[in-house]
């Protein structure tokens, strides 16, 4: 896992999926341009900032009223609905693809690891903000436990909501998987995740935009790449064009 880490750390200008921002943009030159607009967002992203500094962390006394859902506020399966009603008892989330040893944990067992507390922004892509504090163990923990491979470069979330009929994922590279503040979230200012903002388990990555914050988390997956993954962009929203994969803020 050294290894792992080190390589997460070292890779600022690793190489990346192409970009997803209309129907123009799957068309020839057009999509030339597209990619290479993205690529130079990334690179002077990367270029300008350590990606591993922390993102702004702020007092109890600023956080925000209220914490707005967005996207699905609700999980209309049966499945849901039941382990709603248990409390998520027996929920589970689970951790493979390119591990050497894969994880199924409770949230018995995700309350029990070491866990970071933190006060930070939400920036959503639609233009609000919003202050909270948010706490649960850190993804490296869970990536360490399960002895990610080195041939690992990206780290998937699956969810459990479904919008126009086809299943939620988000996705990062290894270097915000490993990132200090990127952590599996239980709790919202000090209570259990509402529904409308992920319950039971979403992610915080602190250092982009809120899509990618993925809620209602399922499973964590270790891969090589997109390519054999729904439309092969690394996102729901990156599938359908809406959204670029890399929203560093």
């Amino acid at each position: 896992m050294p290894d792992i880490k080190r390589r997460a750390l070292l890779a600022g200008l690793a190489a990346m999926p192409a970009a997803a921002c209309t129907e123009l943009a799957e068309t020839g030159p057009a999509r030339n341009v597209f990619d290479a607009a993205e690529d130079w967002h990334r690179t002077a992203h990367r270029a300008l900032a350590n990606r591993q500094a922390l993102a702004p962390e702020y007092a109890p006394e600023e956080r925000s009223p209220d914490i707005r859902g967005n996207g699905t506020r609700v999980i209309d399966t049966p499945e849901y609905k039941n382990a709603k009603a248990e409390g998520f008892s027996n929920w589970r989330l689970s951790v493979g693809g390119l591990v050497d040893t894969p994880l199924s944990l409770t949230m018995a067992d995700m309350h029990s690891l070491p866990q970071r507390t933190q006060i930070t922004r939400h920036d959503c892509v639609e233009g609000w903000s919003a202050i909270a504090q948010w706490r649960g163990p850190l993804l490296s923990d869970l990536l360490d436990m399960a002895m990610v491979r080195e041939e690992a470069n990206f780290i998937i979330f699956r969810c459990a909501d479904i919008l126009y009929g086809r299943d939620y994922y988000e996705s990062v590279d290894m270097v915000d998987a490993y990132h200090p503040q990127t952590i599996i979230a239980h709790e919202l200012n000090g209570a259990p995740l509402p529904e409308k903002n992920g319950a039971p388990l979403r992610m915080r990555i602190e250092r982009q935009l809120g899509y990618k914050h993925a809620k209602y988390l399922t499973a964590i997956e270790a891969v090589a790449s997109f390519d054999d993954i729904y439309g092969g962009k690394g996102g729901f929203w990156e599938d359908v064009g809406d959204y670029q994969w890399y929203a560093g803020i």
